[in-house]
């Protein structure tokens, strides 16, 4: 329990049902759908679109989504939890071959090229479908009512328009739109969305063929090629997402359930065996010895992340062997308590890579962990007239040829987005979620430690101060409450410490005490959200 006499918020507490975002428009949305009948997948979907409204920088129909769902909040047999990933594909005439022979080494985060085609309101429709008790039309509704009548710019909504002033304002449409009068809304400011308002609308009477293969879908591909993207309506009218068999590991007496590859949630549990064998001392999380250990472990595990991970349907991805025992054991052996070792140091298996967050508990206890991304803030700055900012999911391939993740056509890119629960005793404890796009593996890992290792509650974990190895650049990015000394003394260890322009990340979870009949949720202070129960 927090000290009441500092500064900070308590979890959340209620027994009937209970909704944890990063906005609190969509935190009320989902509470309205569980009142009105819908159950906890109607009230995410709902509280998601109100987000692609109000929280735009972070997420959008133009983006991807996964889901973990536990239908009265089973976890005891295979098939309990529910999986689907909801993420987009490369054009089919995408390759190597064609990016190079142009002169493109790398593909660009603010490129036609990584644009892959959005998975989002396919997943929406299918989820709904078949594991919902409300229809798609109708949760479009709260969004589609805040894009055409308007909806306030909160605080860090704001930090993520200003701060991409200068993206938004290449792309006529994303200037049209987000940067009224040539420059940011104010916080507090009424902001609408016409054009993205008229495009749910077109979704809601016609379906999801409308986004897929319908004026939407022309729109956007028309939009895209006039650009010099490959994508093609045949991309658009072929995609589909589908439902996975989840990973999970055990941690502390508990069970993690992850999202399979082409998502990084191995990369999450991979983690969890390293840091399962350390210590956790008696200082706290927050001590040179403990971040020290974390930060190596992560730079090892996303090695790993980057030599391995990929798209399975086309690339042999070992998760086996990144979850056993020995893997764990190899890495953990190789981290020096006395020094940093070099960013991309790889340690061979043994032989056998923005975004909002959101989680529903509903009355019944079925379970919901949602997560749906643009991936950048605004992704790649494209946006369509309709009103459809569009991913950046594909700067996530490789243009090396010898890569997993290489590009291909078809081929869906390495996922930083994961959702992910808990379970305990045969029933899920815990359904929760981190955002920050690269951060999400190692901020599962650290939220988890902080939990069942430092003995924290809900919203104590989420608070506490925050760092992660930068995968790109090999920095270690350490936010500012994170004293000075301890700086000093990571930097003495050898690790190039800087300070991240944003807070790192954002997470919601909702803990099921299935004995007292009492939901505790918890938001982070580093986005605009709260956790709201009934």
């Amino acid at each position: 329990m927090r000290n009441l006499e500092l500064p900070g918020r308590s979890p959340v507490h209620s027994s009937e049902g209970m909704a944890a975002t990063s906005q609190p428009l969509a935190s009320q949305t989902a509470i309205e759908v569980l009142k009105a009948g819908g159950n906890a997948l109607d009230a995410a979907v709902a509280a998601c679109a109100v987000q692609c409204v109000v929280e735009p920088g972070s997420t959008g129909i133009g983006g991807d989504c996964f889901c973990l769902y536990s239908p009265g909040g089973d976890a005891r047999n295979p098939g309990d939890i529910i999986a689907y990933n909801g993420s987009g594909r490369a054009p089919a005439a995408a390759s190597v071959e064609w990016y190079r022979d142009r002169g493109i080494a790398a593909i660009a985060g603010d490129s036609v090229h990584s644009v892959t085609v959005p998975g989002a309101i396919d997943a929406w429709d299918r989820l709904v479908a078949d594991h919902g008790r409300k229809s798609l039309p109708e949760l479009l509704q709260p969004a589609i009512r805040l894009a055409r009548d308007g909806y306030p710019i909160a605080s860090r909504v704001q930090v993520d328009f200003a701060s991409q002033a200068a993206k938004l304002g290449r792309d006529e449409n994303a200037a049209r739109i987000f940067l009224p009068g040539g420059q940011a809304p104010r916080v507090g400011a009424r902001h609408r969305q016409p054009d993205l308002a008229a495009t749910l609308e077109r979704i809601a009477t016609h379906g999801r063929d409308e986004f897929y293969s319908g004026e939407t879908a022309r729109g956007i591909v028309a939009y895209l090629r006039e650009r010099g993207g490959l994508h093609t309506l045949e991309d658009f009218a072929g995609h589909q997402g589908e439902y996975v068999t989840p990973i999970s590991a055990e941690f502390r007496g508990h069970t993690v359930h992850q999202c399979p590859p082409n998502g990084q949630g191995v990369i999450a549990l991979l983690l969890l065996n390293i840091i399962s064998g350390i210590e956790a001392g008696s200082g706290g999380p927050i001590t040179l010895e403990r971040i020290h250990a974390e930060i190596e472990a992560g730079r090892l595990a996303y090695a790993a992340r980057d030599a391995w991970l990929a798209d399975p349907a086309l690339a042999e991805v070992p998760v086996e062997g990144l979850l056993s025992a020995e893997y764990a054991d190899n890495l953990r052996a190789a981290i020096d308590p006395a020094r940093a070792h070099e960013p991309a140091r790889l340690i061979d298996l043994p032989n056998h890579r923005s975004t909002v967050y959101l989680t529903v508990v509903d009355r019944d206890r079925n379970a919901c962990s949602f997560i749906n991304t643009l991936f950048n803030n605004f992704g790649c700055g494209i946006c369509t007239p309709s009103g459809v900012m569009l991913q950046n999911r594909g700067e996530g391939f490789s243009l090396d040829p010898a890569s997993p993740n290489r590009i291909e056509g078809a081929k869906r890119p390495l996922h930083t987005i994961i959702p992910a629960m808990v379970g305990k005793g045969g029933k899920v404890v815990m359904p929760f979620g981190v955002m920050g796009g690269q951060y999400q593996a190692f901020g599962h890992m650290q939220f988890l430690t902080r939990l069942f290792d430092y003995g924290m509650d809900l919203q104590e974990a989420m608070d506490a101060p925050r760092f992660m190895p930068n995968p790109f650049d090999g920095n270690v990015d350490v936010e500012g409450s994170v004293p000075a000394a301890i700086r000093e003394g990571l930097a003495k260890l050898g690790h190039r410490v800087t300070r991240p322009p944003k807070p790192i990340g954002g997470s919601q979870a909702i803990w099921i005490d299935w004995d007292e009949g009492v939901l505790t949720g918890g938001s982070d202070p580093r986005k605009d959200g709260c956790a709201i129960g009934y």
